[in-house]
């Protein structure tokens, strides 16, 4: 089970993956621990992450990037409208009100939507996180930010799911900081809350969080945010500063053209690095547009008058965090800053002045998130044992369910009802159970309460209930469930349908009920008074339970808290039975991927992929034609110089510099097949020169073996040692005549081999000669190991060992009282590769027999 974190960012990303010795953050093919958010589409293939940020220079118009900026907004959102002007690729509206992406991919414009390559995004971080792990990688944990919708959390999980990945949890950026801060601290407060306040300042985004560590557990006390306040506002600062200098100086108009403008943009994000260390920077840019180098050259006061604007906006969210929480600015203990653009020096000043106290840097600044995600993601695995470390999770927007009322069911009259069901700051995950009183189909609409924060729209789904099974009670119960999961998002879950059978006489507080049920149509999210009715008493029982001690709330099994409410209703009301009936539920979730869309996503995808990896062995088969050509021209003239007659080498030396030409011209852009079909071509001339090398080589060393091997046996065969006694001359006599034909063999062989030039095919091969060794091996050992006749059992079992010394040509019976000098002789099993053909069991006889014998072998 795969156990990895993934902190994708508006300009670059980071893996992180648990391993036994803790959380590491992984390299990318080109060792970099960041990884680019983009993905630039070409001809024949996409680039993503390096290799896309090293074409958008050169492709800007079909280079994607800051996806995490376009993905679930409306098209219309007066945000992404400032976005899209500062990006070189082209964005339109779809048909549904959210933006189009348009990108010229395989010769054609094709339109992809900000999830689509999301997805992608995702999906090369997940093979870096494979190629790192060498397994499959589908569990995850991602990282996102405080302020996204509940559309936006859908569309990262169908980004995901078009990615190949499943997330266990989607854990807001400043909470996997958080983890990632207190799991390690081992001098946390039993008792005494210690407020740490994490503030974020990344490419795009401001995110604050003030978090309260107890020992062994985590509460997020409160979320702020500015969505629009990061380090590209900073770049964006000097950018417009130098391109209105460059158009009064150098005559030139840099937002005219998109390659000047990518540019000048990176040169900004480089300047500002600098600033952040320096008092000052030059900027120097050659050929930035029309042929014309340019210079600028800024003072950090400079920068930090014309960047004031930006500046004004970070008190903000720290005042905002600080008034949710409840909390004084003294109450706050230490302030961490984390963030790419936590580094620029007018930032730190204002957080010192605010919080009164210089703000810390233990944390790496980049890669905070992604090991935090990883340390969530092996809490939820179940494949790592981590320290007990309990995170209590808050929702940072109020959640609240609307309907219309109908005139049988309700004395509203047909009136809009709305009800607060998950307050902000509500425990995540969470499960509240609404009781409603109707008898026919009705809808129920899940919006945000408050949406000023948001600049989104105020309605998130719709949820249809019913059609109703048939109805005997007056004023049936349906019970609904409505759950915030681990990722944020809420969703009605299931409908249930309570009716009473009387089964004795009735109770005498049902006029009580009937009143309570009234005030319950009217406020039936459980927010109501206690006295309202059981139902919501134990909503407020639940809610209450979760503030005290999130991990009741923190299951995503909690849904068990309805059950006790049912069991609540049978003890109050012991003479009725009360039947239960699921009622079905349809969702409709206002802009989201439909099931067949995200289906057809993952295909496309798919298909994307496999272009993109045949492109990828198409440019590897290239590469290996070039690389023969340059190999084998080098080695013609040095080392198989006198293995290849002249004629032969100036025909191939010819054939390789006319397939060096053919690659730079007509087959510079070919398939995957030609490239095969080429080498294959060259290696039909090029083989037989590489074997009669090889074969030269090799040649020595297996000779050298098979004489090693007739030597032994001859001088076993020979020998007096009585440990031979028990074979019979005949036997020996067979062996010595299996020696002596492989000794004239060889001979033969080897006069003849001598007399041909190196040029020349050769007459004995390695292999032949290596066959010979193993026949003559299988022949001779079974009888030089023969065992001696055993007469008594106590002989018998002496005897044993010897044999296994005796006559072993390849040493793999050899016990353990065999001479250590029989390693140097190969086994029965490694005869075709190993080349090394000798019998062992002439060496260990040798050194039984006498010093000299073994000398000798």
């Amino acid at each position: 089970m795969s156990v990895v974190g993934f902190d994708f960012g508006n300009e670059s990303c980071i893996v992180a993956v648990a391993r036994q010795r803790g959380i590491d953050v992984v390299l990318n093919d080109e060792s970099k621990r960041e990884t680019p958010a983009i993905v630039c589409f070409g001809e024949k293939q996409r680039f993503i992450g390096t290799a896309g940020a090293a074409s958008s220079t050169m492709n800007p118009k079909n280079s994607i990037s800051q996806i995490k900026r376009l993905i679930g907004r409306q098209f219309s959102d007066p945000e992404l409208q400032r976005d899209l002007k500062s990006l070189p690729f082209n964005v339109t509206e779809g048909p549904d009100g959210y933006p189009l992406i348009h990108a010229r991919y395989l010769g054609e414009m094709r339109t992809f939507t900000p999830t689509q390559v999301l997805g992608m995004v995702l999906s090369n971080l997940k093979s870096i996180a494979e190629k790192n792990l060498n397994a499959a990688v589908v569990d995850c944990c991602i990282g996102i930010p405080v302020y996204f919708t509940d559309l936006q959390r859908r569309a990262v999980l169908d980004a995901a799911t078009i990615a190949g990945l499943h997330p266990l949890r989607l854990i807001h950026e400043t909470t996997a900081t958080a983890l990632a801060y207190g799991i390690y601290k081992t001098d946390l407060p039993e008792n005494d809350q210690l407020n740490v306040a994490f503030v974020d300042i990344g490419h795009a985004s401001m995110q604050v969080c003030i978090a309260g560590f107890k020992k062994g557990q985590l509460k997020i006390l409160a979320h702020s945010f500015d969505r629009s306040l990061g380090g590209r506002d900073f770049d964006e600062v000097l950018f417009q500063h130098f391109a209105a200098k460059f158009k009064e100086e150098y005559k030139i108009d840099v937002l005219q053209n998109a390659r000047a403008c990518i540019r000048l943009r990176t040169a900004c994000e480089k300047l500002k690095k600098v600033l952040s260390a320096n008092p000052e920077a030059p900027l120097n840019i050659e050929c930035l547009m029309d042929e014309k180098d340019v210079r600028g050259f800024i003072k950090r006061e400079e920068f930090e008058q014309i960047s004031a604007p930006i500046l004004q906006r970070v008190k903000r969210p720290l005042e905002k965090a600080l008034a949710d929480a409840g909390l004084a600015v003294e109450n706050v203990h230490m302030v961490e800053v984390v963030g790419s653009a936590s580094r620029v020096p007018a930032m730190l000043k204002i957080l010192t002045e605010f919080f009164g106290k210089e703000p810390r840097r233990t944390m790496n600044a980049s890669e905070c998130v992604a090991r935090g995600c990883a340390l969530e993601c092996a809490i939820l695995s179940p494949t790592f044992k981590v320290r007990e470390f309990q995170v209590n999770e808050s929702f940072p927007f109020p959640v609240s369910l609307s309907w219309k009322g109908s005139g049988p069911d309700s004395q509203a009259g047909g009136a809009e009802q709305q009800q607060l069901v998950f307050p902000k700051g509500n425990p995540i995950p969470s499960i509240k159970a609404v009781t409603f009183h109707k008898s026919s189909t009705f809808t129920v609409d899940v919006q945000y309460s408050d949406v000023s924060d948001l600049q989104a729209p105020p309605k998130i789904s719709t949820y249809t209930i019913g059609p109703f099974p048939t109805i005997r009670s007056e004023r049936p119960k349906l019970k609904v469930k409505v759950r915030l999961n681990l990722h944020g998002i809420v969703s009605v879950e299931s409908a249930t349908l309570l009716e009473e059978e009387e089964v004795d006489v009735p109770v005498s507080k049902e006029p009580e009920k009937d009143n309570s049920k009234m005030e319950t149509d009217e406020a039936p999210s459980g927010t109501a008074a206690p006295s309202a009715n059981e139902t919501d008493v134990n909503m407020q029982d639940a809610k209450g339970t979760a503030d005290a001690a999130g991990a009741e709330n923190g299951v995503a099994e909690s849904g068990d808290k309805p059950v006790k409410m049912e069991t609540d209703t049978k003890v109050e009301a012991p003479k009725k039975k009360v039947k239960k009936t699921n009622v079905p539920v349809a969702e409709l979730v206002y802009g989201a991927m439909l099931p067949a869309d995200v289906q057809k996503a993952v295909e496309k995808e798919f298909e994307m992929a496999l272009q993109d990896r045949v492109m990828e062995e198409t440019k590897d088969k290239k590469n290996a034609v070039e690389a023969y050509v340059y190999d084998m021209r080098n080695k013609l003239s040095d080392k198989y110089h006198d293995f290849v007659t002249a004629p032969e080498k100036e025909e191939f030396t010819a054939k390789l510099q006319e397939t060096e030409d053919w690659l730079y011209e007509d087959g510079e852009d070919e398939t995957k097949g030609v490239y095969v079909a080429k080498l294959e071509e060259l290696k039909k001339q090029g083989d037989p020169i590489e074997q009669r090398y090889k074969e030269y080589m090799e040649r020595g060393t297996v000779i050298d073996q098979l004489a090693y091997c007739i030597n032994s046996y001859r001088e076993a065969v020979m020998s007096n040692d009585p440990k031979f006694d028990h074979i019979e001359l005949a036997e020996k006599q067979k062996v010595l005549n299996e020696c002596v034909e492989a000794e004239a063999w060889l001979r033969e062989k080897k006069q003849q081999q001598d007399q041909l030039p190196k040029y020349a095919t050769p007459v004995l091969l390695s292999a032949d000669v290596r066959k010979k060794a193993e026949a003559l091996d299988r022949f001779c050992r079974p009888i030089m190991t023969k065992p001696k006749p055993t007469k008594p059992a106590s002989p018998e079992t002496r005897a044993s060992p010897p044999p296994q010394e005796e006559g072993q040509c390849q040493g793999a019976d050899a016990d353990a009282n065999a001479s250590p000098n029989h390693n140097n002789v190969p086994s029965e099993n490694a005869t075709a590769g190993s080349g090394e053909a000798a019998p062992a069991s002439a060496e260990p006889m040798e050194t039984d027999k006498s010093e000299t014998a073994s000398t000798t072998a």
